[in-house]
């Protein structure tokens, strides 16, 4: 845990998100800046600053399994979704916390950025 990152806050307990999944590895809560109808974070509990630090093949399979589960959930599954990580600034990663975009409910264009 990092005492002044904001999705260890959220795992912590100390500030609430909008959660929709929660199990020993991962935590699921709704974007407060939504980009899509549906705008879901994926986090592992674990502090992991960038997608270039992971080294869990396991955990980064849950992180995508999960965001299929959720997808299901929410309805989206049939329609279909994206799931985007951003890495460091110029990939428009923000918070530096790996979390795993889940999006759908509209039609997604191609280039996303």
């Amino acid at each position: 845990m990092m005492s002044d990152c904001l999705f260890c806050k959220f795992v912590a307990g100390e500030i609430k998100p909008d959660v929709v999944y929660e199990d020993d590895q991962v935590l699921a809560f709704r974007d407060i800046n939504p980009q899509a109808p549906v705008h879901i974070l994926i986090i592992p509990k674990k502090h992991i600053a960038t997608l270039n630090e992971l080294d869990d093949q396991s955990l980064a399979g849950t992180l995508l399994l999960t965001a299929r589960n959720i997808a299901a959930q929410e309805g989206i599954s049939e329609e279909g979704y994206r799931t985007v990580f951003n890495c460091k600034q110029q990939g428009g990663q923000e918070v530096y916390h790996i979390h795993l975009h889940l999006l759908g409910g509209r039609q997604m264009t191609w280039p996303p950025g």
